[in-house]
């Protein structure tokens, strides 16, 4: 054997047969990921709606209450929630997805064939025996806020401020704007200091979550701990795997 000659440590052959079933695997991974994305849409739709009936029921008329408002940030911050843990699974189904695409499909479009020499195919297999989630939950809500909920908040926040300083009539004085916002037993302040610190809590996470890696827990992971099939899809192979 030439010394250049390519190892065959790694080298799996691909039957016809097998490749039909690769191929069908892939519809599958591909598909379950369309149909987590929807879901997220779902949700997403669900906030919007719910902000704009808010909106409407709100300044319907200049002695309604702003409360609509208020009930919309808790709904649409369990819309949030549900939107984040949608989203982790979305992206376990693309990550699989993007393998194949990755060392499959891709090397066939340039005409050399399956890769087959890095060890791809037992790293997938593995994941298909031990699935692990690539994203924490934390994370997947902060990526959520900064594409989509950031808005839908922002806009809910300058509406109710916006209802309370024109509504019944312009308002004078901030002591005006307190005595607007209190609900019945509740005084104005505390309902001022729950919605401003709900707002911080939000931009903590978003900020928060910005640089947040996925799949390997800092530089010095142990390597049960490594995301693989995280790697492969971010383009990282490995040299060796067993």
């Amino acid at each position: 054997m030439r010394a250049d000659a390519p190892s065959q440590r790694d080298q799996v052959e691909f039957s016809p047969s097998d490749v039909g079933a690769l191929a069908h695997l892939y519809r599958g991974e591909l598909y379950r990921s369309t149909v987590w994305r929807t879901r997220l849409d779902s949700t997403t739709n669900w906030s919007v709606v719910t902000t704009g009936i808010s909106l409407t029921v709100s300044f319907s008329s200049a002695q309604a209450s702003a409360f609509p408002l208020l009930l919309a940030g808790l709904l649409v911050a369990v819309f949030l929630s549900t939107e984040a843990r949608r989203y982790r699974f979305y992206d376990f189904w693309r990550v699989r997805a993007h393998v194949l695409e990755l060392y499959f499909y891709g090397p066939m479009l340039i005409g050399k064939g399956a890769r087959s020499d890095n060890g791809w195919s037992k790293i997938l297999q593995q994941d298909y025996r031990q699935p692990r989630l690539h994203i924490s939950f934390l994370s997947a809500l902060g990526r959520r806020i900064r594409r989509n909920y950031a808005w839908i908040f922002t806009i809910q926040a300058v509406s109710y401020f916006g209802k309370l300083l024109i509504h019944p009539a312009p308002a004078t004085s901030f002591e005006e704007l307190l005595d607007r916002a209190a609900l019945g037993a509740i005084p104005g302040y505390c309902v001022f200091a729950a919605g401003i610190a709900f707002h911080l809590v939000w931009i903590a996470v978003a900020l928060a979550t910005v640089r947040s890696s996925r799949g390997i827990h800092g530089k010095l992971a142990r390597d049960e701990d490594r995301d693989r099939i995280l790697e492969l899809a971010q383009g990282h192979v490995p040299e060796k795997f067993e």
